[in-house]
């Protein structure tokens, strides 16, 4: 039986670093065996199906595969339709009445420890707020990620030390998991 994954590629095609076409993510996931391989945007985001593997060994197989290709280093988060449509489902905030450039998801590569976030004042950030989810944490952020004093926060080594982690807006986490519905 195949299930099919979203993988989330960390850092690439942002401010002309790490520049990886999306043409040849396909064909690298193609080439790794997989199939139904699309991309999402140009920030990182590929659908694919396979019948082997986990979430984990998925990962570490396509982040090899890139830095070989491609000579540079890539985090990759792999997970499949029943854990985003739960991020999507269970999202904290009332995401219907927000902006999507208001709300964002940060999928970690393993459960997040709620004492990282200990030292992070919530007050002195309002109105900005975050919740942790199941290896995901929601930032609402009402005038967006680039200007959120709280995303910078939570940014900071001491709260992702030995985490993968990648942030998307709610638009893209809403597409991933409709992306990854099985079609059987």
């Amino acid at each position: 039986m195949t299930t099919t994954y979203a993988a989330l590629l960390r850092g690439i095609n942002v401010g002309g670093r790490k520049k990886l076409p999306m043409a040849e993510l396909r064909q690298l996931l193609e080439g790794l065996g997989h199939g139904g391989v699309r991309t999402h945007l140009q920030s990182g985001q590929a659908v694919f199906t396979t019948a082997r593997g986990d979430e984990e060994s998925l990962a570490a197989e396509l982040s090899e595969a890139i830095e070989k290709r491609f000579s540079f280093p890539v985090d990759v988060i792999v997970r499949d339709h029943a854990y985003l449509r739960a991020v999507v489902d269970d999202c904290p905030f009332p995401a219907a009445e927000l902006e999507p450039r208001q709300l964002h998801v940060t999928y970690f590569s393993a459960p997040a420890d709620p004492a990282r976030f200990t030292d992070i004042d919530r007050d002195t950030h309002l109105p900005e707020e975050f919740r942790l989810g199941d290896r995901a944490l929601y930032l609402y952020a009402p005038d967006g990620l680039g200007r959120s004093k709280l995303a910078e926060a939570l940014a900071r080594p001491r709260v992702n030390r030995g985490l993968i982690a990648t942030t998307r807006n709610w638009n893209t986490a809403a597409r991933l998991a409709e992306l990854t519905r099985p079609t059987g």
